[in-house]
């Protein structure tokens, strides 16, 4: 098995373990807040990571330059953007569709990674993408009435534009982590594990300097906000940066699309969170639309086998 999968695997749980945190912070902070939460408190665990790698596997500091930083912080504003969009949707839809509508992402990210890297999907990896596309879509209209009308109104209502406007910004952000990551290689490279690493860091680090000068402009009572919630705001933080220790080692190795397919087993994982733990009801179509992501998965994993 490549190794990219099992990290990719384990990534997806943990960024639905953080989403499912984060969920419970709409309530005490504002969609600001929220989102901010998980650079804020994960910046410290990816300095801790880093410096681990470096002084631990003596692995280089990697030898940094403008083109590097032109993707990290490219790559830093979409996912904030991306980010917040998300966390919107949380007021919009219940927990599971509300994610479902962002999972349109592999199918943008193919697209930027193309136009981006020049990375080009096998047919078989479209497919499944594609497979896993028609499960989004079927999850996205479970709730809608079974009508022509209600099913074009759920899929153009204002909480799929943002889901799809936010899967979009995900997929950007992902395919210039990649190239930033990317760029670090060559004379003296460091290894992927500091390169991906090491782009977190300072694609965290960019974040979290963003969203506090944001937040002290425009929402200064949320600093003593996120401030107050530093228990469950340590645990997203936590979870978060080590999702994403996984998804940038991952990336780091493999096409962006590929990754970010894989990665909707997450959307599965969802699902048990919500029937598990939110108790929220699960329909027949959203049933469906789980089995098309499962079928996805395999179809990916049989081609990359």
């Amino acid at each position: 098995m490549e190794l990219w999968i099992p990290i990719t695997i384990a990534a997806a749980f943990l960024q639905n373990v953080r989403s499912a945190l984060q969920k419970h912070l709409t309530g005490h902070l504002s969609t600001t807040g929220a989102t901010f939460v998980r650079f804020g408190y994960g910046f410290p665990v990816a300095v801790a990571y880093v410096v681990f790698l470096h002084y631990g596997t003596d692995a280089s500091w990697p030898a940094l330059h403008a083109r590097f930083w032109g993707f990290a912080m490219g790559g830093g504003i979409s996912q904030i953007f991306a980010t917040f969009m998300l966390v919107h949707l949380f007021s919009l839809r219940n927990f599971a569709v509300g994610t479902a509508y962002s999972k349109t992402e592999p199918l943008q990210a193919a697209i930027f990674g193309v136009v981006i890297l020049g990375d080009v999907t096998s047919v078989g990896a479209t497919i499944a993408i594609l497979v896993g596309l028609a499960g989004v879509v079927v999850i996205s209209v479970a709730h809608a009435p079974r009508t022509a009308g209600g099913v074009a109104s759920s899929l153009t209502s204002r909480g799929a534009l943002i889901g799809l406007a936010s899967g979009a910004c995900f997929g950007l952000s992902a395919v210039l982590y990649r190239a930033s990551s990317l760029s670090l290689e060559g004379d003296g490279s460091p290894g992927f594990l500091m390169q991906a690493g090491f782009t977190l860091l300072c694609v965290t680090g960019f974040q979290t300097v963003m969203m506090t000068v944001y937040m002290l402009l425009r929402e200064p009572g949320q600093i003593t906000a996120v401030r107050g919630q530093w228990r469950m705001g340590a645990l997203v933080g936590l979870a978060g940066v080590l999702g994403s220790i996984g998804w940038f080692t991952a990336m780091t190795i493999q096409n962006v699309a590929y990754v970010r397919a894989l990665g909707q087993i997450e959307l599965i994982f969802t699902f048990g969170a919500s029937y598990f733990f939110f108790r929220e009801k699960i329909n027949k179509a959203e049933v469906a639309g789980v089995t098309l992501i499962a079928a996805c998965i395999v179809i990916l994993l049989m081609d990359r086998i």
